[in-house]
């Protein structure tokens, strides 16, 4: 095992090192997040590997080389009769003598059975597209990465290279995890840390059909701390680890949690149909790490119902306020009408007018902004954004016409039930934020979402009681944020 501690030792030197000399900006512009030695070995620990033999390895945006350092010391120390060799990617001038370093050791270290290739390039626009130079197409074993994250703008010269690729990546990780796909043979393993957030919503839903259809998932681990994995480098993504293999489909998946790199995680094998359920349109990846996870996925989509058989719609709301300067106040105006945000839901319901540092009140300045206001009656609302101290990623509120009758304005930060543009009825809007806000929808959520947005797609694409339930839920008046939880179970059962 001496072998193994140096040899992350002397990588994980060289990582720290290099975060003291780098240009924080470029590390944020080029979306680098160096993988720690702890993250790096156990993710290193997912690779299977063969006894014997002799395999190619690739680590695209290798970083520092702490991710093929991780790989290298378990080849060296427990695989006496493996050789391999390792091309390691890296774009960033700044940052290649530190990985040159770390190949150099791991080389070193060795033997001769491990052979390293330093490739300075940029990964995207050099794989595919607009200069291609690397020829990596299916002829890697396994492909071990800590992408980069960021997004990618539309015209720009890696996201039209993404297209000509005929994957349209909306973000630099989704790019590097498509082309990791293309560069492995069938069979072949890819292993890798990224934020959770394909798992679900429409941004990522061509690249996640994609991702499914080539890449059969063996492996998804997942951590309790959002903050824990990428401690040094202010990393607040909640970040999972997967594994699977090219082309081959898979009846199961292993699914595991631990509270941060170095813990113990807990494990659990469920149907693949518990992670992409059949007939999803969209292929959500679902997390369902207990069996307590298990039973509330079944007992949401034993739900009858989706918002467009109840005939409910949801949308966002529709003013932009910075737009609208000109249409919103912070102090009453004679015919000003309520303006509500996210700071307005309390638990009890919708409190308006409130002490903010947002507007509270809105005068439509031209017939284009009388276009906003929502006639007067009973409205569902949820938070897009929830923030990290809230014990719930789905916060509902109900706007009560009774305490305030004029037509409302909802800003963009909120989603907004109604049906065809119209409010709802009283017992209905309750009975909606009863469900919302309750824990089975909440863990629900959950399971496919790793970040605090809540997508009104999202929300479409959950099951909901019928009618006759949500109201029999609203006529209880339970409207604040806690599970009326006998009641609601004794009602969906």
């Amino acid at each position: 095992m001496a072998m193994k501690v140096s040899l992350l030792d002397a990588a994980e030197r060289l990582r720290q090192e290099a975060l003291t000399v780098l240009d924080p900006k470029t590390q944020s512009d080029l979306g680098q997040f160096f993988t720690p030695a702890s993250a790096a070995s156990l993710i290193a620990s997912m690779v299977v590997l063969p006894d014997s033999g002799h395999i190619k390895i690739l680590d695209p945006g290798a970083g520092t080389g702490v991710l093929t350092a991780a790989l290298a010391a378990r080849i060296i120390n427990d695989y006496p009769d493996l050789a391999a060799d390792f091309v390691a990617v890296e774009r960033d001038d700044d940052v290649v003598p530190f990985l040159s370093e770390t190949l150099r050791h791991i080389e070193d270290s060795s033997n001769g059975r491990i052979r390293t290739q330093l490739v300075s390039a940029d990964f995207i626009l050099e794989t595919v597209g607009l200069m291609p130079k690397l020829n990596l197409d299916s002829s890697f074993d396994v492909v071990i990465q800590n992408p980069p994250y960021g997004k990618l703008p539309v015209n720009s010269a890696h996201r039209k290279a993404m297209r000509i690729f005929g994957v349209d990546a909306p973000n630099l990780y989704a790019a590097f995890l498509t082309l990791s796909l293309a560069s492995l043979k069938t069979g072949g393993q890819l292993v890798a840390i990224t934020p959770r957030s394909f798992f679900n919503g429409p941004y990522f839903v061509d690249f996640r059909r994609h991702f499914l259809k080539h890449l059969g998932l063996s492996r998804i681990h997942v951590f309790d701390s959002r903050s824990t994995v990428f401690s040094d480098t202010g990393v607040l993504q909640e970040n999972i680890i997967f594994s699977g293999i090219k082309n081959q489909t898979r009846d199961s998946v292993t699914l595991s949690v631990s509270e941060s790199q170095i813990d113990v995680p807990r494990e659990r094998v469920v149907p693949f149909s518990e992670v992409v359920h059949p007939g999803d349109p969209h292929q959500f990846i679902r997390l369902a790490t207990n069996g307590e996870d298990t039973k509330v996925a079944e007992i949401m989509l034993s739900q009858p119902c989706t918002l467009n058989d109840l005939g409910i719609e949801v949308s966002t709301g529709k003013v932009v306020d910075f737009r609208l300067r000109e249409s919103t106040f912070h102090r009453p105006v004679e015919g000003g009408k309520p303006l509500i945000y996210p700071s307005n839901m309390k638990s009890s319901g919708v409190v308006w007018p409130v002490v903010s540092k947002k507007p509270q009140w809105f005068l439509p300045a031209d017939a284009k902004a009388e276009t906003l206001l929502m006639p007067s009656g009973w409205y569902t609302l949820v938070k897009r954004f929830s923030s990290k101290e809230e014990k719930r990623r789905i916060v509902a509120s109900i706007w009560n016409p009774t305490e305030n009758p004029d037509p409302v304005a909802f800003e963009n930060h909120l989603n907004v039930f109604h049906q065809k543009g119209q409010p709802l009825d009283e017992l209905l809007a309750k009975g909606l934020g009863v469900w919302l806000n309750s824990e089975v929808v909440d863990k629900f959520f959950r399971t496919f979402s790793g970040h605090t947005q809540v997508n009104a797609t999202d929300i479409r694409n959950m099951r909901f009681p019928d009618l006759e339930t949500l109201r029999s839920l609203g006529a209880q008046s339970l409207t604040r944020a806690e599970e009326p939880s006998v009641k609601l179970m004794e009602l969906i059962a």
